[in-house]
């Protein structure tokens, strides 16, 4: 039988997922005393974090009938233990100097660790666990909802073909192609189809179990065409209303959210598919909330928005029909209309969103429970759409891993509703393809 181990978690890692009470099985889980202090602080806040700090703490006050939670109490279903430690106060150690709460915090686990129990120390903060490792105490990230972004799924790949199997996807409407059984094929997954010098784009048909040839990849919309075969996945299936939701992950100026904002106006405005695009992104990059902003709600969104409008407005230069119209005015005629909305995601928690087109932009910000909320919004008839580069994070406890939209790629890969693109070609201009490759 494995030795009980001690897992001392910080903070974060409730706030991330309030679920890590009960993810760590038959072992032992302590909450430093601190860490409701600073659970206590949060408990008031609007956001996603406030409600996870609500959670862990009904959580908390719920195990507190089982029995005193200084002393240990049942977990149910682990089969573990849970015991909130009392004798938070700084240890007596020269590393540990300075008063501060996550010192607080490490002294816990070092406490643990110096009486000689196997102790594992649990943050999301970097630092904290540089910290803790160099105090010689077993340290890891919280590994639950994280994938391995080095092989993360990009939707693609290719397939050497006999130069007849091009005109066979042509002439038969569909190819079967042989796969390795260790790697079979994702519904929605593109083939590029490379016979000698030519190559054919092809999508995986999940019900006819054969490739078959794309029906979008070249279209134009909104006086915009894709300019590489990536962009191609993506206008494939950004138009199929039978997707129904589609991630996009690429580095700045690979065009994600350019050819989200122009698919979803043309499925909105000119086959009129959905009611309206609504467009969001998170607007607490750093943990800060919409209201510390001046203004009003509309001036407030203008702040964080303005990569959107960026988009809006080139879209529509080069749709302008007449020259002295002005741009603004189009956007604001969208918008009194109702079929252009731009919404914080603050706002998007509690709606319901049927027929409509919804962009959530920069969701690498998000984590994989706020991911869930806003799929869970979507109504009948409604397209969601998840943009992002997964290598600029802006949330100091998420990472190319574990941040939400990594995680729903990897999550929701091989369903027919769903469909991915990892985009790798900058179309921005010379410049930031360049400096992509080498900054």
């Amino acid at each position: 039988m494995s030795k009980k181990k001690f897992f001392v978690l910080d903070t974060n890692v409730l706030i991330h997922n309030p679920a890590a009470l009960t993810s760590f099985a038959d072992n032992e889980v302590v909450i430093p005393f601190e860490v409701l202090e600073e659970l206590d602080e949060f408990k008031k806040d609007t956001s996603d974090i406030g409600r996870n700090v609500r959670t862990v703490i009904r959580h908390l006050d719920g195990l507190r009938l089982k029995g005193r939670l200084s002393e240990g109490v049942p977990l149910n279903g682990t089969g573990g233990s849970l015991r909130v430690d009392i004798e938070d106060g700084l240890i007596d150690h020269p590393a540990m100097a300075d008063d501060t709460p996550d010192n607080r915090i490490i002294s816990s686990a070092l406490r643990l660790h110096l009486d000689g129990k196997p102790v594992i120390f649990v943050s999301k903060d970097i630092n904290a666990r540089i910290k803790s490792d160099s105090l010689g105490i077993k340290t890891m990230d919280f590994e639950k909802q994280k994938v391995d972004f080095e092989r993360l799924y990009t939707g693609y790949r290719e397939v050497a073909v006999k130069p007849d199997a091009l005109k066979t996807l042509i002439q038969s409407r569909q190819l079967a192609v042989e796969v390795p059984a260790d790697d079979p094929w994702n519904a929605n997954e593109f083939a590029i189809l490379k016979a000698g010098g030519e190559q054919a784009l092809a999508r995986y048909d999940a019900e006819a179990k054969a490739l078959v040839p794309t029906r979008f990849s070249e279209m134009t919309v909104m006086n915009i065409r894709p300019r590489n075969i990536q962009q191609q996945m993506v206008f494939e299936l950004l138009l199929d209303e039978k997707v129904k939701m589609v991630t996009l992950v690429g580095q700045a100026g690979t065009g994600k959210t350019l050819l989200a904002v122009a698919c979803g106006l043309h499925a909105v405005v000119n086959t009129k598919s959905y009611e309206k695009l609504l467009v969001s992104r998170p607007i607490m990059p750093l943990g800060r909330d919409i209201g510390f902003l001046p203004g009003s709600k509309d001036e407030k969104l203008a702040n964080w928005m303005q990569p959107i409008f960026d988009n809006l407005a080139f879209i529509f230069s080069l749709d302008r029909k007449q020259p002295g119209e002005s741009i603004d005015k189009t956007i604001s005629d969208l918008n009194a209309r109702g079929l252009l909305e731009l919404e914080a995601l603050t706002y998007i928690r509690g709606r319901s969103i049927p027929q409509q087109y919804l962009i959530v932009d920069e969701a690498q910000n998000l984590t994989p429970h706020e991911i869930k909320t806003i799929i869970t919004r979507v109504g009948e008839g409604t397209k969601v759409v998840l943009t992002g580069d997964a290598t600029q994070i802006d949330n100091p406890y998420l990472d190319s891993s574990s941040n939400g939209l990594s995680y729903a790629v990897e999550q929701m890969r091989n369903l027919a509703l769903v469909g991915h693109v990892t985009l790798v070609t900058s179309e921005r201009s010379d410049l930031a393809s360049l400096a992509s490759q080498r900054l």
